[in-house]
């Protein structure tokens, strides 16, 4: 919901201020799917902004849920037909994790990532951001809430810093969505400017860092970002990021046969990170498989993990959600078939 918007229709029809914030309570708190919900205002006045602004900005288009239950990726359609998607993981321990998108495709070009390789369309609006959020919320509502939010879906944060760290403030305003900023991780292929920016916001949120290889030329080889931010350049930002927020900082690394699993890249993962131990934690995934690379084998992994640990490494292996829908870490690419009609229809109402 456009809030600007909403102000100043209602300020337009003469309504008394505190309408605005009923309006972000409907939204936001209530989590009403559309104008015509809010009961506690007169129905003219229900029509009158549903004439005036849209009550969502995204529209959606298709649902997956994998075998399990446990993850459900949505495809949305944004105003101007871009199609972007976001998933919803449900942990055993009662967390339900929303990974979300910040761009319409990616311009980072990484070469195990599916959105890469389509490219980059546009950013998204902080809404388009924050409504991904919504929706899911609206769907687990009455019985669970989410509790985390992570910016691991389609498109790089820091190429779209100021939608983020709008989206970031909407989803932790105690007067709205009211998530903790503990609770929202936003993660970086290594956009050195963004760390530094995020060092000086007075928030909370988490930085993840996605590394996948411990030097320059294996890096290059998969992570084009790294010929304009090598490794040295990145972990000197991530080092004063550190010092200035005393927050961790987690590591992700995808474990990609014969590329970067070996107990060598072990060895050179840990030489990179011993310099903090306290603050610096690893963070194993499988790779789940978009056509150039195969998944490190189980035997690799677990080796892989306990040179980490012989290493004094603080690492944690990722709980695998949707691969069998392709919403698992680095799959999202937008590709979900929706027949045209219900698009059409879905964009007319």
């Amino acid at each position: 919901m456009d809030l600007n918007s909403v102000k100043t229709a209602l300020e337009d029809l003469k309504e008394p201020g505190f309408r605005l914030a009923q309006a972000k309570r409907a939204f936001y708190v209530e989590l009403l799917p559309s104008w015509d919900a809010v009961s506690t205002w007169p129905k003219a006045l229900r029509a009158s902004l549903a004439e005036a602004v849209p009550w969502d900005c995204l529209v959606e288009a298709a649902s997956r849920t994998s075998e399990r239950g446990d993850t459900i990726k949505k495809l949305f359609l944004c105003g101007d037909g871009q199609k972007i998607e976001a998933v919803l993981m449900r942990h055993e321990a009662g967390r339900n994790t929303v990974c979300v998108s910040s761009q319409a495709g990616c311009p980072m070009g990484c070469a195990f990532c599916a959105t890469g390789a389509q490219g980059l369309k546009r950013n998204l609006t902080a809404d388009e951001i924050v409504e991904q959020v919504v929706a899911f919320a609206r769907l687990l509502k009455p019985h669970a809430h989410v509790t985390n939010v992570v910016f691991m879906g389609m498109g790089e944060p820091f190429n779209n810093y100021n939608s983020v760290l709008r989206a970031i403030r909407t989803l932790n305003d105690p007067d709205g969505f009211n998530l903790g900023a503990r609770h929202m991780t936003v993660s970086t292929c290594g956009l050195v400017p963004g760390i530094e920016r995020l060092a000086d916001e007075a928030l909370q949120v988490n930085l993840a860092i996605s590394l996948h290889a411990a030097d320059d030329a294996t890096r290059d080889r998969i992570m084009p970002v790294n010929r304009a931010y090598p490794i040295s350049v990145l972990m000197s930002a991530v080092d004063a990021y550190a010092a200035r927020t005393n927050r961790k900082v987690l590591f992700e690394y995808l474990l990609l046969d014969g590329v970067n699993d070996s107990l060598e890249q072990a060895d050179r993962l840990a030489n990179l990170l011993e310099r903090n131990r306290r603050l610096y934690q690893v963070n194993l995934i499988k790779y789940h498989a978009t056509g150039k690379f195969e998944a490190a084998d189980l035997a690799k992994r677990e080796a892989f993990m306990q040179r980490l640990r012989d290493r004094g490494i603080l690492v944690t292996f990722r709980v695998s959600f949707g691969e069998d829908i392709d919403a698992a870490c680095g799959q999202l690419a937008g590709k979900t078939q929706v027949a045209e009609a219900k698009i059409g229809s879905d964009l007319a109402e």
